[in-house]
């Protein structure tokens, strides 16, 4: 770097294509910007090709790229989440100060970034886990983002990724999510959600083709005209699009070629398994993981030619009303998605000490990243109108929608049951519903047999305590915090 050579704004580091692109942004938006990579070649590609796209100070090695940044320093890290990260982190921690900023914006898992962030702080080093949702054209025009991190790193980093983040009626797709973990927590909730309702509209897909026997094209032009309305959506908009595709060497519609086996990359899963150490349902996320793994599962799927299906194919007598009723579906299905991620990010937040707002959270995914919708308004809305909502299907809109498409919704997933149509996500969201609504669910009688067989005792309906039944004795009733003079404390052991 010359001495002539103002000091960048702001670095990245990792030029692959969502390094690249998020490099380019930053540039073209004003911002002089620092970038590296492992290897060099990729470096001088990006300024080769794009260096018009604003001001770019190439490094060759990670000290001159430390160097070429103004203070407080901002470094955006741009590698394969895991080891990669670390080693990254390890490496630029050794040439930063008191005050830096370290910024990782890939998919990482939120409990790496609570630990990376501890880490940081004791060497006086900010640390931001940082979701970035929009893929590489959202990297390069304008994502939505959610950081994580302290305040005052957020005071310094905010504006510059305000700026580069999409916008939706004058609002940067961008805000401080919570401390350490929290930003990476949402995108990888928001991630959850993104499954869920690929999945739905792959259902949805699936029952307009063999429930109503219509061909690709056809429901690309339905998918289309949902888009329209309420359904309108970044996801909704490239399945028509899709659906439209012919492949060009067989004149095939594009989706009968395409190996129907889905890949995925972790995220979905993490949302999983952390709402199960949480507590919270999410099936409609669940499924649409084990949905995927059904995909995948080569060995089984090839296996099961023999195994019987019901007797009659589904026979659609009205296919406009067919069409209309999987719509609805897919919209109340869509609904309880959402409403179940923004269950595991309160969830998240009381566990871990986080700040979030759940208005905000909805207002900055209604531009740049995959699953924008024009719903999210309506969520940012409902949180605005009650901040503590318990569940999004208790907000007014929401609950209208559903009660307007739940008979819809039922004979959808009865038909597609009775004609042997999986449809994991429709089927699984409808008994959350039913569960959410029912007064009394059947789990008294796994809290009976849980006492049965392994002493876990159970809580009546009728007064204050916790009880235990002597199963294997006289049947008697025992309260646990009070016991039965003479009585030793049952052994628990089982589920």
């Amino acid at each position: 770097m010359s001495d002539s050579t103002p000091k960048a704004d702001i670095g990245v580091t990792g030029l692959a294509v969502m390094g690249s692109n998020l490099a380019r942004n930053f540039a073209s938006k004003g911002f002089v910007t620092a970038v590296h990579n492992r290897s060099y070649s990729k470096t001088t590609a990006l300024i080769d090709e794009h260096g018009g796209d604003g001001q770019f100070v190439p490094s060759e090695s990670a000290a001159d790229f430390v160097a070429s940044l103004a203070t407080p320093r901002k470094i955006i890290i741009m590698v394969k989440a895991g080891g990669p990260t670390d080693a990254v982190i390890d490496e630029l921690s050794e040439l930063l100060e008191p005050g830096d900023i370290l910024i990782d914006g890939g998919n990482a898992l939120f409990e790496d970034t609570i630990r990376r962030e501890k880490a940081a702080r004791e060497k006086g080093i900010h640390f931001v886990g940082c979701g970035i949702s929009g893929g590489e054209e959202g990297a390069l025009k304008g994502p939505s983002i959610m950081p994580g991190g302290s305040k005052e790193a957020y005071a310094s980093l905010g504006p510059i990724l305000e700026k580069i983040s999409a916008h939706v009626d004058g609002e940067p797709c961008c805000t401080h999510i919570g401390t350490d973990g929290a930003g990476h927590f949402v995108k990888m909730v928001h991630n959850g959600i993104e499954y869920a309702d690929m999945q739905l509209i792959a259902e949805a897909y699936d029952l307009l083709r063999r429930g109503a026997g219509m061909e690709p094209a056809e429901i690309a032009e339905v998918f289309a005209e949902w888009n329209r309305g309420d359904l309108d959506s970044f996801l909704i908009e490239i399945t028509a699009e899709v659906l439209k595709q012919v492949d060009a060497e067989t004149g095939k519609p594009f989706v009968d070629v395409v190996v129907d086996a889905a890949g995925m990359k972790g995220t979905g899963t993490w949302t999983v398994q952390t709402a199960l150490t949480l507590g919270i349902p999410v099936t409609g996320i669940a499924e649409s993981v084990f949905a995927r793994g059904l995909s995948s599962s080569t060995k089984q799927r090839a296996g099961a030619g023999n195994l019987p299906g019901p007797s009659q194919p589904w026979s659609v007598k009205d296919r406009d009303a067919f069409v209309e009723d999987v719509r609805l579906a897919l919209y109340a299905s869509k609904i309880v998605a959402y409403a179940q991620g923004f269950d595991e990010i309160v969830a998240g937040a009381a566990q871990y000490d986080w700040e979030i707002d759940r208005g905000a959270v909805a207002r900055i995914w209604r531009g740049g990243c995959i699953i924008r919708a024009r719903f999210l308004n309506r969520i940012t809305e409902a949180y605005a109108d009650n901040p503590e909502l318990a569940s999004l299907l208790f907000a007014p809109f929401f609950t209208d929608v559903v009660s307007k498409g739940q008979d819809s919704w039922r004979r959808v997933v009865a038909g597609a049951a009775q004609s042997g149509i999986p449809t994991p996500v429709f089927a699984s969201s409808l008994a959350y519903y039913d569960g959410l609504r029912t007064e009394r669910l059947p789990a008294a009688l796994i809290q009976g047999q849980r006492d049965f067989f392994g002493a876990h005792t159970y809580q009546r309906v009728d007064k204050e305590g916790t009880f235990h039944t002597l199963w294997s004795g006289d049947r008697s009733e025992i309260q646990e915090d009070g016991h039965t003079p003479g009585v030793n404390a049952p052994v628990k052991s089982g589920s």
